[in-house]
């Protein structure tokens, strides 16, 4: 099976079909509910959570299609996972517009298997609806055949290529406690992303007109895209890839696709030369009298 999905992501047949849907998804009028589908008010991706609607509908359709007397409830089942499929579909769109090659064309699979359960199931109502039971249930049990592949590559996007994971949470176990220092203040241009590395970790400083620095992880939360080589701006800094916005001074995420900020660092300079320390949860840093590395 995973040799098989290797091969799904080294196949660059759909390659023209995926860019074309890329940019139809991107170009959708959605406004500020884009960032709502992405799930950045949630903190992750809300695709996965509006998928158990359809799924655990269809589901318990197909226990109830094997028992006795319980058609009615099976088919009103089926309609809500219906109902549910649509938006959970556009959210999954959206996120998908914004992925790797690698990742797309499973996702363009696991689309397309989604699709197919949900024609499989709108066939399973009509015939419900017409009295055909037993065509019904047949065309609902391959309509979650359907869906569980749709599922396992859902799966795979997820846990094995790592869609939607946040890619800078190990940063606050990997760097080090206390002050760091990363390079001489004439070594920063005001207003100009600099790349920096702390205990291997790269980190985005950026010096402001005034003096005041900031740092940021450099990998972006959402694909790990380099922040140092995006713009800077209005205390914000764009990621190159895909268009994340990042506010300096916290790292909060202003705009998606990212759904998690990125860790920050304090900043300050001790004798010409900007140290910096990672930037606690609960909003500490480091204490002015830990050892200066």
């Amino acid at each position: 099976m995973l040799s098989l999905l290797d091969a799904l992501e080294r196949d660059p047949r759909a390659d023209a079909a995926i860019d074309a849907l890329t940019r139809k998804v991107r170009s959708l009028p959605l406004g500020r509910a884009r960032d709502a589908l992405h799930g950045r008010w949630l903190g992750h991706p809300v695709h996965p959570l509006m998928v158990q609607v359809p799924i655990g509908s269809w589901l318990s359709a197909a226990v109830l299609d094997l028992l006795p007397g319980r058609s009615r409830g099976a088919g009103v089942l089926v309609g809500v996972g219906l109902a549910a499929a649509g938006p959970a579909a556009l959210a999954g769109a959206v996120d998908w517009a914004e992925l790797r090659r690698e990742q797309t064309r499973v996702g363009l699979v696991h689309a397309a298997a989604n699709t197919a359960a949900v024609g499989l199931y709108g066939a399973s109502l009509l015939c419900r609806l017409a009295g055909r039971r037993g065509a019904g249930r047949a065309y609902g049990f391959l309509g979650l055949t359907a869906a569980g592949v749709g599922g396992m590559l859902g799966g795979h996007l997820a846990y094995r290529q790592a869609a939607g994971a946040n890619h800078a949470e190990e940063v606050p176990h990997v760097v080090g406690a206390g002050w760091h220092r990363v390079g001489a203040v004439s070594e920063f241009p005001a207003g100009e992303p600099v790349r920096r590395s702390v205990d291997d970790v790269p980190v985005l400083v950026v010096r402001e007109t005034g003096g005041t620095f900031h740092a940021l992880a450099d990998r972006c939360s959402h694909l790990a895209g380099p922040l140092s080589e995006g713009a800077v701006a209005d205390g914000c800094v764009t990621c190159p890839w895909h268009g994340s916005v990042f506010r300096l001074s916290d790292g909060w995420n202003v705009r998606g696709p990212a759904t998690a900020p990125q860790p920050a660092f304090d900043t300050r300079v001790v004798d010409g030369h900007v140290e910096i320390s990672l930037r606690q949860a609960d909003g500490t840093g480091a204490l002015e009298t830990d050892d200066q590395d």
